[in-house]
């Protein structure tokens, strides 16, 4: 089969790999579409240690089932695997389990190529219908909905009467922008420098999409999702947040610079982390998927995998207007 492999650090190469084998209570599935993720983006930098070259990376992925129980639907793929007799997963909190297993990561691979194997239960079918791309957004939304409401309900008040921010225009902060306009929440504001994205924002419906020195005033945000976790963003969570809101951290970038420890402790302010989501969040975004409920999703480009090198470039070189990238096998 044809995979997009990274060999080294900034090295992504399209060749011939060998076709994955499903194993016991797996199946295998024809890719349709797989979208590139800031973690593949982080591993590509080579700042991921958890995934050693070579690898294939991918793991936002729709296709069509080829055999098994569920041989011929359509489904998009939830990446996140961890055993049942986990601690973790009888608590209902299986994104946090040390024995979690993700695709991308080894012992599997990745969905950056024309078949990836997955656990059966891993599986939600979805209408013969829908496209591939879009199915392929259950992943990251099932992210930016596990942090929205997580932050909700810490923030323990009524989204409707709350002031919500969120920083940063990508796929994650746009997506959780739409999750908490689908959730009723008051006022959102989306904060993103890149003014390409800020218009894909405000297409997708988010109003109060604007320049970081148009944000809302300090000590007037509810509930914050930083959705970058830079220097900036967190400096500007500490400062924007009002006395008892709550911050939620989901961006990648390491280090702790910005955040302002005596406010966060004078105000009251909860700051809290996210990661992933559970396998009823997942189910629950593809169920919103298919109704349509996160609108139109035209916020999203399509590229061929064999192009998948230049698309990376093409991010990197901040030449994408797009919130996210779906790459075609």
């Amino acid at each position: 089969m044809k995979a997009l492999v990274q060999t080294a650090p900034n090295t992504l190469v399209y060749r011939d790999e060998p076709e994955p084998a499903a194993m016991e209570g797996e199946a295998l599935v024809r890719v349709e579409a797989v979208g590139i993720c800031g973690s593949d983006m982080h591993a590509i930098h080579g700042h991921d240690s958890r995934r050693p070259t070579p690898i294939i990376l991918g793991h936002e992925a729709a296709g069509r089932v080829l055999d098994g129980p569920l041989a011929g639907q359509r489904v998009a793929v939830n990446p996140l695997w961890v055993p049942m007799d986990c601690p973790f997963a009888r608590e209902g909190r299986p994104h946090l389990s040390p024995r979690r297993e993700i695709l991308s990561m080894p012992p599997r691979p990745g969905a950056f190529a024309e078949w990836v194997r997955a656990p059966v239960e891993n599986l939600c079918v979805i209408p013969e219908d829908m496209p591939a791309q879009h199915a392929a957004l259950a992943e990251p939304i099932a992210v930016a909905y596990h942090a929205a409401h997580h932050g909700a309900r810490l923030l323990g008040r009524p989204l409707p009467g709350a002031r919500c921010l969120v920083l940063g225009g990508g796929a994650i902060g746009l997506a959780a922008a739409l999750v908490l306009r689908q959730a009723g929440a008051g006022e959102i504001w989306l904060i993103e420098p890149n003014p390409a994205r800020r218009e894909t924002a405000l297409r997708a419906g988010i109003a109060l999409a604007r320049a970081p020195e148009d944000g809302p005033p300090d000590g007037s945000a509810d509930l914050i999702l930083d959705a970058v976790g830079s220097a900036a963003t967190r400096a500007a969570s500490c400062r924007i947040a009002r006395p008892g809101g709550v911050i939620v951290h989901a961006g990648l970038l390491p280090g702790a610079d910005g955040l302002d420890v005596r406010r966060i402790t004078l105000q009251e302010i909860t700051l809290t982390g996210t990661y992933c989501y559970t396998p009823a969040e997942f189910r629950t975004v593809v169920a919103l998927l298919v109704e349509g409920r996160f609108g139109a999703l035209d916020w999203l480009e399509t590229r061929p995998l064999s192009e998948g090198a230049q698309a990376v470039a093409d991010i990197d070189g901040g030449r994408v207007a797009a919130a996210k990238i779906i790459l075609i096998p």
